[in-house]
């Protein structure tokens, strides 16, 4: 728990909430120039800088990328809050820099994260441009890609509040991809390492957040950039920060990334990774898509049939207004979700609700009822 703890006295609290910008985070780089290098690898659609940041003197060469998708902002946190893990020094710390080079993007792309939108400027999503290279960011992160030869890459994302592990009713807080290399999907020495290297930081993370681990889907897909650098011979690991319970601004999450960085990097910087421990992988369960953001269980509803008992699945769309972001509830599923969860749950049955015309049921009306 010592690194829950760091994180605890230490983060870098002024990044909170989902919105991130860059003009939240270009300051707070310019102020570890003192411990490492800052540069401009390139510009967004509009103009804005793409920075990398590198630190350490090792001769393991990371490369990680945070913000690829604008409105995915957990990770971007983590690293920030990693810079300081690597400013308070420590043995860890020093430990990995002494092994590592760190070379970091923290927000791949600036303009999406500036409207919170998955896509960039020209609307297009930057982690299916691996193969066509259409964007100037998905330029700048192939050149450096290909200008540092990186032994390792970290792909990290953020995924939505519906994934689960396995078909628990356990939240997918955290989840991880060794992506494929080929349509087969054959384990080859690239994703042996990832599957290692993940294996080791899904031990760390179950003192954390047991049960809260999940495996994402690998299916290949040669435009996705993960796959892309796989399938170049470089092992990567694709991070997707997911939900805890009650935290959607993901301020929790957010630790439970950072530990995970921690945890692989303490591995790459002390072990030979060659692969050998790759099977471990394979007991992380799949995720699942389960979750609904709030499920109201057996609601009367009235249909041409006469009243029926339905289950409700609610939803929130993230939209951002007045600069701050707004989870506004919509009806995703009506109908028998047996089987599925909510993140919160309500019951109607039993108790005093007055049922709704079918083609009547609003998000408005549904909550001013159970919440």
């Amino acid at each position: 728990m010592e690194l829950l703890q760091w994180h605890s006295c230490h983060r870098e609290d002024r990044l909170t909430g989902r919105y991130i910008i860059p003009a939240d985070i270009v300051p707070l780089l310019e102020e570890h120039t003192d411990m490492g290098e800052l540069s401009v690898i390139g510009h967004s659609v509009d103009g804005r800088p793409v920075y990398l940041y590198c630190i350490g003197s090792g001769s393991k060469k990371v490369l990680m990328w945070s913000q690829m998708h604008g409105n995915e902002s957990t990770t971007t946190k983590a690293v920030m809050d990693l810079l300081l893990f690597f400013r308070h020094g420590g043995e860890t710390a020093g430990e990995i820099l002494k092994h590592c080079t760190l070379y970091i993007i923290p927000m791949l792309n600036p303009d999406g994260a500036l409207a919170y939108t998955r896509v960039n400027a020209n609307e297009i999503d930057l982690n299916r441009d691996a193969a066509n290279l259409s964007q100037p960011e998905s330029f700048a992160l192939r050149h450096t890609f290909d200008r540092i030869k990186p032994h390792f890459c970290f792909n990290l994302h953020d995924q939505r509040t519906i994934f689960n592990t396995g078909k628990t009713a356990s939240p997918a807080t955290l989840s991880f991809l060794s992506p494929a290399t080929d349509e087969e999907r054959n384990i080859t020495p690239p994703r042996k390492k990832s599957m290692e290297i993940i294996a080791a930081i899904n031990e760390v993370l179950q003192q954390y957040i047991p049960g809260q681990v999940g495996r994402y889907d690998d299916t290949f897909n040669i435009n996705c950039v993960g796959d892309a650098f796989q399938t170049r011979g470089v092992p990567t690991l694709l991070f997707e920060a997911g939900h805890y319970p009650g935290d959607y601004d993901r301020d929790t999450t957010r630790k439970y990334v950072f530990c995970a960085l921690i945890a692989a990097l303490r591995f790459i910087s002390g072990n030979d990774v060659e692969g050998k421990g790759y099977n471990a992988y394979f007991d992380i369960p799949e995720n699942d898509k389960l979750f609904f953001d709030i499920l109201i269980r057996r609601f009367p509803v009235k249909t041409g049939e006469g009243i029926v008992l339905k289950d409700i699945g609610i939803l929130y769309k993230e939209e951002l207004k007045d600069n701050k972001i707004v989870f506004t509830p919509y009806i995703s599923e009506t109908g028998d979700l047996e089987g599925f969860y909510g993140h919160r749950e309500f019951v109607a049955d039993g108790k005093k609700v007055i049922p709704i015309e079918e083609k009547k049921l609003e998000t408005s009306v549904l909550l001013k009822l159970f919440l």
